[in-house]
């Protein structure tokens, strides 16, 4: 079996709407005020040009702050060290590790257990993450989208991982928080599981078969 996960809101925080509140009050004054304006600065091609890789972080800041009219200065504050914001969430990574010790067990078996990532991730962020995280190296493999001009959830970057790896679609979960990502890879013939909880995809990791 092949565990593939998303990053964002699955092993590392992803809190847009309480950093928008944080840094921009005066446009975040309610919850959906800054649902909106966290959506709009995010959910944008600008960001996820960005994400592809295709736009710099001095860029992205610049077409941000003009388009939405905020003060770049403060908005720069806010983005260019968000990868340092990005912090492992302790129950994911548990279930990681016990998904490691379990691949380790079923190595010499005649169902090995093989873990990659698949992650929307700026080129410069994902490098932070890799410096600062050492349990990174515990993946036999992964794509960050920023390094391969590639984003979830188009089918070439699913393509991408498959074909790198030999990864055999029916053998193939992959947990994102991220419903579109999720039929994107079922698309692909990949196993899907919607990231809630870690409990909660633990137990859809048992009923596939792991055991762990």
């Amino acid at each position: 079996m092949n565990v593939v996960f998303d990053f964002g809101a699955v092993l590392f925080t992803w809190r847009p709407v309480e950093m928008v509140a944080k840094w921009f009050p005066e446009r975040a004054d309610s919850l959906a005020a800054a649902g909106h304006l966290a959506h709009e600065m995010f959910g944008h091609a600008d960001w996820l040009a960005f994400d592809r890789g295709t736009v710099s972080l001095p860029e992205v800041i610049d077409l941000m702050a003009a388009r939405l009219s905020l003060d770049r200065p403060k908005l720069a504050t806010l983005i260019e060290p968000m990868d340092l914001f990005l912090e492992p969430m302790p129950e994911s990574v548990a279930m990681l590790a016990r998904l490691v010790a379990l691949r380790e067990r079923a190595a010499q078996s005649d169902e090995p257990l093989k873990l990659y990532f698949l992650s929307n991730m700026p080129a410069p962020f994902a490098r932070t993450l890799e410096r600062l995280h050492g349990f990174l190296g515990d993946f036999d493999g992964g794509i960050f989208s920023g390094d391969v001009k590639l984003i979830k959830p188009e089918p070439a970057i699913f393509e991408l991982l498959q074909s790198r790896h030999a990864l055999e679609p029916a053998k193939t979960v992959f947990i994102d928080d991220l419903l579109g990502n999720v039929q994107a890879a079922q698309a692909q013939g990949w196993h899907g599981i919607h990231f809630k909880s870690t409990a909660q995809v633990e137990q859809d990791l048992k009923a596939l078969g792991l055991d762990f």
